[in-house]
């Protein structure tokens, strides 16, 4: 997976289909978030659970252990192959699940006859419904401020049937249903692990189109950067 998706609807739009009935802590801006280039390191609306209620919080994108600081850039992906059972995730794993709600994910596919040149696609639900993407992350638990080194990374998935044709991986996508279940606090690592291999969103559940390839600059922001290229 490529490091960027869309996140453009009201946070109720997100949060309604998930259909948890606990307190939201802290609230939500009325006003649509209207983020169509959504970059590593910048900070992301994400959704986590605390025992008192549900978090919408921004928190960074990208996380690295204490002890791989400086190595390279902090992880904005994790395999979900590995991500259970290796050591750079083990601290968040079990207790750090959040969903990161979106509306679609770019990825950019190498022209055949020139390399250096990429053609970007926008990947977004057939339906046009919210898509949850399963996280892990470090951030603020019942109530305390945000720390150095908070963040979260997405956990990604092969792709398999037309997407491959795409990128060889996609984040794994989550229903509302399964995101809430996800999110609980309660949820044994080991089901947990079970969602992330056999109950993420099948790719017939997607369509893609080419978009213009102003989506590669950070900087470039609107919703033309998701309308179909001519």
């Amino acid at each position: 997976m490529c490091g960027r998706f869309a996140q453009h609807r009201i946070a109720w739009e997100y949060l309604e289909p998930i259909g948890l009935e606990l307190p939201l802590l802290g609230g939500v801006d009325p006003e649509p978030i209207n983020r169509y280039n959504v970059a590593p390191r910048s900070k992301v609306r994400i959704l986590h659970q605390d025992p008192d209620g549900l978090r919408w919080d921004l928190v960074p994108w990208g996380w690295e252990p204490f002890w791989a600081k400086g190595k390279r850039p902090p992880a904005i992906n994790a395999r979900g192959e590995t991500t259970a059972t290796g050591k750079f995730f083990k601290s968040i794993w079990e207790t750090g699940r959040c969903v990161i709600p979106a509306d679609g994910w770019y990825e950019w596919v190498k022209d055949a006859d020139d390399p250096k040149q990429k053609q970007p696609y926008y990947i977004h639900r057939r339906d046009k419904q919210p898509m949850y993407f399963a996280g892990i992350g470090q951030f603020r638990r019942d109530g305390s401020e945000p720390r150095e080194g908070d963040g979260f990374v997405i956990i990604t998935a092969d792709s398999d049937q037309g997407m491959v044709d795409i990128h060889d991986r996609r984040p794994v996508v989550l229903s509302p249903e399964t995101a809430a279940n996800w999110l609980d606090p309660e949820l044994p690592a080991v089901d947990a692990e079970e969602i992330i291999h056999q109950h993420g969103e099948p790719v017939d559940a997607f369509e893609w189109y080419p978009v213009g390839r102003e989506v590669g600059n950070v900087r470039n922001e609107g919703s033309q950067l998701i309308t179909p290229e001519t």
